[in-house]
């Protein structure tokens, strides 16, 4: 048995000990200013008090998130409810233009973790604005936890990968003023409501300016993909169609575009890149030339066919995958998956490059006889030409669509690359 002084002793010690463990938590709500507004229920201790509302806090600001899919979820960009979803944020835009935007967060430091500086007041306030960082947490000039995660969600929202600091992108993503987001929210309204009727049980859609892929089924996102899509001066078409068909371990074709624009140069600076790339000339009755043959200070080489070889160094990779188009456009593996690291990614000369291709491949497959996942990879790694058609085609949609809002209210925004909404370079910084 223990005796009532004993037991007093002990009371005391558990309480400093959780004074000591306390103290850092007190520390970091102090600094974010929300000590002010914990209440403290019958029966509760001042600490339990704190501990539970930086728990609820930490949920409702989804702090324990474990990356860009936190807040993608499965809705697909085009949902039925896309529309409606949309008139909303306009609404909660237009409120904060009416107010009279925000202000801009001053260039010239890079605001991360940790960081001091006077200019957090206005990131603060800047990210309180749009609902990235909780209104009640005070004005600082500290960047703290909150801060961060607050930044992270903002990143995600604008397809910048989420690092949590401020910088470059990122701070020319925050201020692009109020009005100009409004006007991007109702352009893409219109866009929408074009695209609302009834896609198709299965489909799969490429939003060009996010450039990113969804394969959707039975109204939600099934896997979602990480694209390049292309350049501003090679820009991937808009189009509808159906993938009908895949080529694993293709031959690739080079384009006339392409010979004229990328080849003929690439070949005036090294006479062996052909060699090195595997890719040898024909002309059109099927005869195989040598590069000596051809007068790269011209255009001749247009008149002829270039082929690339299947392999590792590919232009498309180990699988092509086919729709009927006239833009002879199609999307396809490539060996250079360091561009899917990039916030922009916007590389190729209008086709539209896969990451992770083979769940895409297997998911479009799923339906037909004979191709499993096994047999996908062993299919792949035979380096044999092999096609697939599958037993039911696929609707495939590009689209442009640089704001939409989903059912919970996140509101997100990309780049107008190609300058579709008529915004000019302000949107574009």
């Amino acid at each position: 048995m223990v005796d009532s002084r004993t037991q007093a002793r002990m009371n005391r010690s558990s309480r400093r000990s959780a004074w000591r463990h306390a103290l850092p938590v007190l520390a970091v709500m102090l600094a974010a200013g929300v000590l002010e507004t914990v209440p403290v229920a019958a029966g509760e201790s001042p600490i339990e008090a704190l501990l539970q509302s930086r728990m609820r806090s930490e949920w409702s600001q989804k702090f324990d998130s474990g990356g860009p899919q936190s807040i993608r979820g499965s809705e697909p960009t085009l949902s039925p409810d896309t529309a409606q979803n949309l008139g909303v944020a306009i609404q909660k835009y237009s409120a904060i233009v009416a107010r009279g935007g925000w202000k801009n967060v001053p260039s010239g430091t890079t605001l991360r973790l940790g960081v001091r500086h006077r200019n957090l007041y206005l990131l603060r306030e800047r990210l309180q604005a749009t609902g990235d960082l909780d209104a009640r947490v005070r004005l600082s000039d500290t960047f703290d936890s909150y801060v961060a995660e607050a930044v992270r969600r903002f990143q995600e929202r604008h397809g910048i990968i989420p690092d949590g600091v401020v910088r470059g992108t990122t701070l020319a993503a925050l201020n692009v003023p109020a009005d100009v987001r409004l006007h991007q929210l109702e352009t893409n309204l219109i866009r929408i409501r074009s695209m609302s009727g009834f896609l198709g049980d299965r489909y799969v859609m490429v939003n060009i300016p996010a450039a990113e892929i969804e394969a959707v089924e039975a109204g939600r996102v099934a896997s979602r993909h990480t694209a390049v899509v292309g350049k501003v001066d090679r820009q991937t078409p808009i189009l509808a169609s159906r993938i009908h068909e895949l080529n694993f371990n293709p031959f690739w074709t080079v384009p006339k575009s392409i010979i004229r624009k990328d080849l003929i140069p690439k070949m005036k600076e090294d006479p062996e890149y052909l060699a090195k790339n595997k890719i040898r000339i024909f002309d059109y009755h099927g005869n195989e030339l040598q590069a000596q043959e051809i007068d790269w200070e011209t255009d001749e080489a247009v008149n002829f066919m270039f082929k690339q070889d299947p392999g590792e160094i590919n232009s498309l990779g180990t699988v092509r995958i086919n729709f009927p188009n006239p833009h002879s456009v199609y999307l396809h593996d490539t060996p250079s998956k360091s561009l899917f690291g990039r916030n922009e990614r916007f590389f190729s000369s209008g086709c539209v490059r896969v990451q992770n291709v083979r769940e895409l491949v297997a998911w479009l497959l799923r339906d037909t006889r004979e191709w499993s996942r096994a047999q996908i990879d062993a299919t792949i790694a035979s380096g044999e030409r092999t096609d697939a058609k599958l037993d039911e085609p696929v609707p495939l949609y590009t689209t442009y669509i640089t704001a939409w809002a989903s059912t919970d209210g996140v509101v997100n925004f990309r780049d107008d690359v190609y300058n579709r909404d008529g915004l000019g370079p302000l949107a574009q910084n």
